[in-house]
């Protein structure tokens, strides 16, 4: 590699770390393509550069969200319980498809997630009340879990 490529893959790594924080993404959204662009990384290669990379953002990401008071420690154990299981299937079956059907299929994902945010932004829902925190505050940084 040379000193550019360390570079843009330096970057690509402080605004995966940026956009997770931000946003809650990172890994799949902007790693992904980014390897596959600017790495010469093939589909599956990147895909799975990610999984390791989403491991050290996903840590540091809900540390400080944490202290936040913005975790739902049950929510997040409940979709990560059978995560594994499906990680180990979903490697099966990348290493199964072709590039092109990867390719496909992770586009469609990303166009499946974008159209259903448009829509949320332009048809939203009314407004839910704040959960209610400890002496009636809604939770927050300031005010705790």
């Amino acid at each position: 590699m040379t000193p550019l490529d360390w570079i843009g893959l330096l970057v690509l790594g402080f605004c995966g770390g940026m956009t997770g924080g931000l946003l809650g993404v990172g890994g799949a959204v902007l790693f992904v393509p980014a390897l596959v662009v600017f790495a010469d990384q093939s589909q599956l290669e990147a895909e799975a550069t990610s999984l390791l990379a989403i491991v050290l953002v996903s840590l540091v990401g809900t540390w400080r969200q944490r202290t936040y008071g913005n975790v739902r420690l049950g929510d997040g154990l409940v979709i990560g319980v059978l995560s594994p299981l499906g990680v180990l299937a979903g490697v099966v079956l990348a290493n199964a498809v072709s590039e092109r059907t990867l390719e496909l299929c992770f586009a469609a994902v990303q166009l499946l997630f974008a159209g259903q945010l448009a829509r949320k932004v332009v048809f939203p829902r009314a407004a839910r009340p704040a959960s209610v925190g400890p002496g009636g505050d809604p939770p927050g940084p300031d005010r705790g879990p």
